[in-house]
């Protein structure tokens, strides 16, 4: 029988991003890319995190803006492992996690004078999501589901389980971003920046009252269910179980639980390069660096012995590569595409996993000006995941997905606009196979929609 202490393993990495972007990077940093998609040649105030080199186009002034995304999303898995009760009566069993995100904010200011701007931008750059599991993960149930067959190769019948399984886990990198900006002519402008992420994980889980079946009349049990510990017991009295075999079996059926925090800082160097040949195009780059961060723990309970209070553990955030273009196809309509690499495969994520290629973005999206005040945008991002299949499990899993997105902007006065967007992403199911001495599949999925709102300020000199 497993060890349950996969419990607190499955807490590691049951939190990756939850939206837009690679394996931990939440792109949706704006309310205009909620309602457009393609924003890596923006050059309005969103173009602090997208395209900061991009910032001198705006006029001169301050300009604030300040977002707030609500976020919903269900994780499906189902498994076929044939212990499973659900699998053995109904073919397959079926789990879903919630991940809500309520307040997913973002805030940008910006200071332009003369060929100059200089940017702050903050957001959740990483994780943001509250996943919750009410009743488990296959990971978890499976190994309950050994313990019947167990005891029945003891000679005590046994055919069914119950245990109480709960998992809450919450993951949120806070980016702080200050960028400068610089107009070298009126075609070409340049950025830097840096960012800094402060990591901040939770994780808070247990297994509870692992209870089996066993009709075993010598003993008294007559498969009314009880507690698998004193089943464990009471063979062990009978002679079934040596007293190590006892000891060995009682701990890894006795409860187990984690509360546990982490916390940590890393820094993310950004340049970025912006060329616009005539009034028609916007072009644009950005590289950002890869973010060395490691996170320590803060353990109040830790009752598998995986989570060591004050231990450090290194959770990298991949370099990202981005391209966009802008066209104003005519006076009232304008065009954008976008492209991004996130560079997954050269993060050293150390759980064994592998990934083929890198995560890639590729976004359109089109604004039509109805008036001075009233614009509409729709927009459409295909995400090409390119983690191996042994990197999926039910704990985490990285989904090919399409989302689609609109919106308006509403100019309220000449110098406060709100933005209005909603996404909805379709991610594509994948079935991985286990094959050992048990064959069995399990299949993931999930679907996600948000909601963005935003109000821009600007006060011009």
């Amino acid at each position: 029988m497993k060890n349950l202490s996969l419990l607190a393993l499955a807490m590691v990495m049951s939190v990756s991003s939850a939206f837009a972007g690679g394996l931990l990077t939440n792109t949706n940093q704006s309310a205009q890319f909620a309602r457009m998609m393609s924003r890596n040649a923006s050059n309005e105030i969103d173009a602090t995190y997208f395209n900061p080199a991009g910032l001198t186009q705006l006029q001169n002034g301050w300009h604030f803006q300040l977002a707030n995304q609500t976020v919903f999303q269900t994780r499906k898995i189902e498994s076929t492992y044939p212990l499973l009760t659900n699998v053995q009566s109904d073919g397959v069993a079926k789990y879903e996690g919630d991940v809500t995100v309520p307040l997913f904010p973002s805030s940008f200011a910006v200071y332009k004078k003369g060929k100059s701007a200089f940017s702050f931008g903050f957001g959740i750059n990483s994780g943001g999501g509250t996943a919750e599991y009410d009743n488990g993960l296959p990971s978890f149930e499976s190994q309950i589901a050994a313990i019947p067959p167990l005891f029945s190769s003891m000679g005590v019948s046994t055919t069914g389980y119950q245990s109480d399984i709960y998992f809450n886990g919450t993951s949120a990198f806070w980016g702080l971003q200050f960028n400068y900006s610089y107009e070298v002519n009126d075609k070409f402008s340049f950025g830097v920046g840096l960012r800094g992420l402060i990591a901040n994980n939770t994780y808070e889980g247990y297994i509870r009252d692992i209870k089996v079946n066993p009709n075993f009349p010598a003993m008294g049990l007559d498969g009314s269910y009880i507690l698998a510990g004193t089943v464990i017991a009471g063979a062990g009295q009978a002679g079934l179980l040596t007293d190590e075999q006892v000891a060995g079996y009682t701990a890894q059926v006795a409860d187990k639980e984690v509360d546990t925090k982490q916390t940590g800082f890393g820094l993310t160097p950004i340049l970025s390069v912006n060329f616009s040949p005539n009034d028609k195009w916007n072009i644009s780059a950005k590289y950002e660096f890869r973010t060395k961060l490691t996170v320590k723990n803060d353990t109040k309970i830790d009752q598998t012995g995986m989570y060591t209070d004050g231990e450090e553990s290194r959770t990298d955030v991949p370099a990202i590569l981005a391209f966009g273009v802008d066209y104003l196809a005519f006076d009232k309509l304008k065009l954008s595409g976008s492209y991004t690499n996130y560079f997954d495969k050269d993060v050293e994520w150390g759980d064994g996993r592998g990934v083929n290629y890198n995560t890639i973005d590729y976004a359109f999206g089109l604004e039509y000006r109805f008036s001075e005040r009233f614009r509409a945008s729709a927009g459409y991002q295909y995400t090409a995941s390119g983690v191996a299949e042994n990197w999926r499990n039910d704990i985490t899993h990285s989904l090919s997905s399409s989302t689609l997105a609109c919106g308006i902007a509403y100019g309220i006065s000449d110098r406060l606009v709100l933005d209005l967007g909603v996404m909805y992403s379709i991610y594509s199911p994948s079935t991985r196979e286990f094959v050992g001495n048990t064959y069995y599949t399990e299949t993931y999925g999930r679907d996600n929609l948000a909601f963005a709102i935003g109000l821009s300020y600007s006060i011009f000199k």
